[in-house]
Order: structure tokens, then sequence, then C-alpha cells
């Protein structure tokens, strides 16, 4: 027991003495204290004491300092010197000598103190010393000085470049930061995502257009010298996507794509960019780039389907769509199946085909017809499969048949019941049962949906779920369900007129009733589909007056966003309408994609 004891007690004792150790002294609490009250002068007292009993090197700085501080130029030459003598490796000594001499005011010799530690500079790890010293004081000059010392005696051959262009970027020399970093990439290209990363902020929030016309110059100049640097080409299709500027970035993949016999590799991806950010137009010139290298390039049948699939977006993108465009669209189409023939390979240019000539073109018959002998191919994918499937069945409700479609729609969820096209299946199969009226089915179906692994369906299933049980809860009777779900399968079917009527009877004989928001947000789409953009935002702004808590209000405000930012151009507006939707409604399925918007129009890099 009493050995216990005196564990416990010598344990007891160590602690102490370490927490004892650990404490600062009362002159070290003191001179903290008046150093960080800038008390300069009561703080040397305490400091010099430190310094000559306890630790020279641990107080040292604190202590020149307060000597500086209190203009005590000769005593702070002294002890620099002093440490300078004792320790003739630190350079930043050096560097504090020159320091004491500028505040002394006396700079030649500020000036041979400086000259003197770039002399002194024998190895890399130095060099980074006396930088970063340089740099604390604000001699830039200098800083430039050893990495320039430092690229000369660097036994690894390192250049320096992006510290040297960091130093020239604080000192506003853009041209100088420029070239460093485009003569390390010269002699180096795996510097090209270092290079891309130093560059990138001026492309940012706030965009240096002066140093972006440097860059490009520059670069023009030395693709110009050196047509053999590659990357220096590639540097500059990355400049121009991050501006925005597509055609300039086609050019140069096309010149590139020449030089270097890609056989279009390179204008296909930049053309895939293009038409993500509905650059239709350059879209189409880029894969027509690579169609017109004939069928023997290897991109030559993807680019040909790629381009109608883009062609097909920039008709319906505008709403305002002609006749004359669907059917010189169709006639692409078959021109297009007749050159590369129908198969297995085609099959997905063939489901667009039949969903142009059913959705558009008012077709059906052929459009059924090319979809059931696309399905009937022995050599198609599963998936593509169950694609033309889902294609067929819409079709086929579009055009009355609406069992027929509900039997295909299930025929898909059986096959693929682990899949999402499974899921689609099933979502649209309960849709089914919600446009006739069996609301008690698909709410049960669509309850199962919510908990899909892809959040579109999980969305809408949980929002068409919302309708049901919303409108249910507030009537005895389901007639107004029933006629809001006939105008919307009115509204699928192109009907559009009789939709309208359709959900305008529900607001003459049932006023007020919990529908009226998913009856304004649908006369929205339809007026958007027709491309009436100003009409569509009547509808969108009405819905969000009543309620900016319905379900309906981040679809309507997202919308309202886009109409503004890719219709009426009105940037200012569609970034506060993205701002409104990332505050108000944090956890809407379009957040990732307004916030991705907002940072665009605010200026901000997207990678």
């Amino acid at each position: 027991m009493n050995n216990i004891k005196h564990i416990v007690f010598f344990f007891l004792f160590l602690l102490s003495t370490a927490i004892g150790f650990a404490q600062p002294s009362t002159d070290e609490q003191l001179a903290i204290q008046f150093y960080q009250n800038k008390e300069f002068d009561k703080a040397l007292d305490y400091y010099e004491k430190l310094y000559n009993k306890k630790s020279p090197q641990l107080y040292y700085t604190p202590y020149l300092n307060c000597l500086l501080e209190t203009k005590d130029f000769k005593k702070a030459e002294k002890i620099v010197k002093k440490q300078i003598k004792q320790n003739p490796e630190q350079l930043n000594l050096q560097v504090d000598l020159g320091t004491v001499y500028t505040k002394s005011d006396e700079p030649e010799k500020a000036k041979s103190a400086w000259d003197q530690t770039i002399k002194l500079i024998k190895e890399d790890e130095q060099v980074f010393t006396v930088a970063n010293s340089f740099n604390a004081i604000r001699q830039f000059d200098y800083s430039i000085a050893a990495y320039l010392k430092g690229r000369k005696i660097s036994q690894t051959n390192y250049p320096y470049s992006f510290e040297l262009a960091e130093i020239y970027k604080t000192k506003g020399d853009k041209l100088a930061m420029i070239n460093e970093l485009l003569d390390a990439l010269e002699i180096n290209e795996s510097y090209i995502q270092s290079v891309q990363n130093a560059l990138q902020t001026s492309f940012g929030n706030d965009t240096d257009s002066k140093q972006n016309e440097v860059l490009k110059t520059e670069l023009l100049k030395r693709i110009a010298k050196n047509s053999d640097k590659t990357i220096l080409s590639e540097l500059l299709i990355w400049m121009q996507i991050q501006q925005k500027d597509w055609e300039g970035a086609f050019i140069q993949a096309k010149a590139l794509d020449k030089r270097k016999k890609e056989e279009g590799n390179r204008v296909m991806a930049l053309a895939q960019l293009f038409a993500q950010n509905e650059a239709y137009d350059i879209a189409i010139k880029a894969y027509n780039f690579v169609i017109a290298k004939g069928p023997d390039v290897y991109y030559y049948s993807n680019a040909r389907m790629e381009l109608l699939n883009v062609s097909y977006l920039k008709v319906v993108s505008k709403g305002n769509y002609t006749s004359a465009d669907l059917i010189e669209l169709e006639k692409n189409y078959n021109v297009t199946i007749t050159e590369l023939g129908k198969s297995a390979s085609t099959a997905p240019l063939l489901k667009n085909l039949a969903h142009l000539q059913a959705f558009y073109l008012n077709k059906s018959t052929d459009a059924i017809a090319l979809l059931e002998e696309t399905i009937a191919m022995p050599q198609l994918s599963a998936p593509t499969q169950a694609d033309c499937k889902l294609e067929l069945a819409d079709i086929l409700l579009m055009t009355g048949n609406v069992w027929d479609a509900s039997l295909l729609y299930s025929q898909v969820e059986k096959a693929n019941k682990y899949d999402i096209v499974g899921q689609e299946a099933k979502f649209r199969n309960a849709r089914i049962s919600y446009y006739t009226g069996d609301f008690g089915w698909a709410q049960a179906q669509l309850d199962v949906l919510k908990g899909s692994t892809s959040k579109l369906i999980a969305n809408d299933a949980m929002e068409l779920s919302l309708v049901i049980s919303d409108a249910l809860a507030e009537d005895t009777t389901t007639t107004p369900l029933e006629i809001v779900a006939r105008g919307d399968l009115l509204a699928f079917q192109n009907k559009d007129e009789l939709a309208k009527l359709t959900y305008d009877s529900v607001n003459t004989l049932f006023p007020n009733n919990v529908l009226c928001n998913r009856i304004l947000y649908k006369k929205a789409q339809l007026e958007l589909k027709r491309g009436k953009y100003n009409d569509a935002i009547v509808f969108y702004e009405e819905l969000l007056k009543k309620n900016s808590e319905d379900i309906y209000a981040d679809d309507a405000l997202f919308k309202l966003a886009d109409i503004n930012e890719n219709q009426l151009k009105n940037n200012d507006k569609a970034k506060e309408l993205y701002q409104q939707l990332l505050e108000k409604y944090p956890g809407s399925l379009y957040v990732v994609e307004a916030r991705k918007r907002f940072r665009k129009l605010r200026g901000d890099a997207i990678n």
C-alpha cells in the first residue's frame, strides 16, 4: 500500500515539475504582453534580459524588433552582427542587417548587406530562406535576385519559375509573370496543370482582362515561333475555353488536329463541351469538321450521329421553331441513316428520329413502325432495347393507346428491376395510373419510388405523390384532381389548347383549389414549349407570389433564372434569382446546377 502511495506521489511530483517548466516565466509573460500592446520600450527591458541570460536564439527576433522600434540602431546592428558571426550559414541574418541599415537611413550600407546576401547563396535551401526573408520586408527585387541566383546554382536544374511568377504577380508585372510560366512550360510540358492553376485566378471573380490579353498575345507569339511546341496551343485552347471563346478554341483545335494528325479526337471532345454549353452552332461546325475527314476516320459515324443530336437540340430548344426546321431535321436524319444503315450501333439515332416524328411532326405511325423494327434487331443491347421500348410506350400513350403503353412500361420494369431504367418505367406506369384517375395505386407506386437511387426519379415521384395527397386531403371529391390529371395527359399528348382549357375549368369550378399552383406551373411549361418566355414568366411569378413554400416554388424560381440567363440575356436578374434559390431552398434538386450557374455569372472559374 505504501509503495502505491510513493508511486502516486512520485508521478504527481513529475507532473507538477513538467507544468512548471512548461509555464512561461513572469519576465517572458510581461515581455509578450508589452510587445503585443506595442509598448516596445517596456518590452525591450525584458527581452534584453531574456536574450542575454536565457536564449539568444529564442528571443533574438522580438529583441531586434524592439531595438528597431525604439530606434536603438547601434545596438541592433551589434546583435545582428554577433548573430551572423555565430551563425554564418543563416543568411536571413544578413537580410536583417540590411533592414537595420534601412531603418537607420543608411541605404548604401543596406544595399551592400543585401547584395552580399545574394552572393552568399550556395544551395537550394538557402534560396528559399533568403527569398522568403526578402518577401517578408517587401524587398521583391531582392527576392527575384535570390531566385535567379538559385536558377544558376541549382543542382537539380529547378527553374524557380513559379516562385518568380508569384513575385512578378505581386509586383503587378503581368508580362514577366506570364513569361516565367510559359518558359517553365516550354522546358517541361508536365508543368501544364501547375501553369493553369497559376493562371486560373485571372478568369475568376475579378477577371483580369489585361492579364488575359497579355497571355493571349504572348502565346500567339510563341506559337508562331515554335510551331512544334503544341503544348502552347493546348494552353491557348484551355484559356479560350475559360473565356467561353468557343470559336477561338475551335480554330486552335483544328490547327492542332492537322498538325498532330489526330483524326478528330480533340475536336470531338470540344464539340461535346460546346453542346453542353448550348453553343450549338459551333458544335455543329466542329462535328462537320470531323465528318469532312471522310468515312474512313474512326470518329466519322459518331460525329454523324452527334451532329444530328446537336441539330435536334438547336431546333427544339428555341421553342419558336418552324415546320421547315423540323422537316429539314427529319431529312438529315434519314440521309444519315441511309448512309450508316439501320443497325444496333445506330439504334439511338433511330430512337431520336422516332421521337421527332411522333412528338413534333405528327407522324406517330411511322415512328411506331421504326421503333418496332429497332426493338426487333437481334444484336441490340438490353439497355438500348429498354430505352427504345420506353420511347415506344411514350408514343403509344401520346396516341391514346394507354393500356398498350402501360404493358410496355411493365415489361421494361420487370426486365430491369434493379436498374435505373426499370425505376423510370415504374414511374411512367404510375403516372399512367394518375392520368386515368387510379390515384391510390399511383400513390402506392410513387411512394416506393421516393427511395430511388436516381435523385431525379425520386424527386419526380415525391412531387406527384404530394400533388395527389394534398389534393385528396383538401377535398372529399376527387373531381378537381381528375380534371388536372386529364389536363396533364393532354399536355403530354401535345394537345396544348385543350390542356389549357381543361386547367382553366378547375379554376372556374373550384376556385382557390390547392391545385392552382400546379396549374400555373403546367401552363408556364406550355408557354415555354412554344417559346413564349414572357408569358411563362407571368405564370411562374404568380406562382411564387401566391405561395413561395409550394412544392413548385424552387422549380419556378430555377426556370425564371434560366429564362433570364439563356433567353432574355438578363444576367444580373438571373444571378439574383439563382442566389434566391440557393438561400431559400437549400434542399432543392436544382441547388447544384444553380450554384454552378451563379458562380459562372459571378465570374468564378468553373472547371
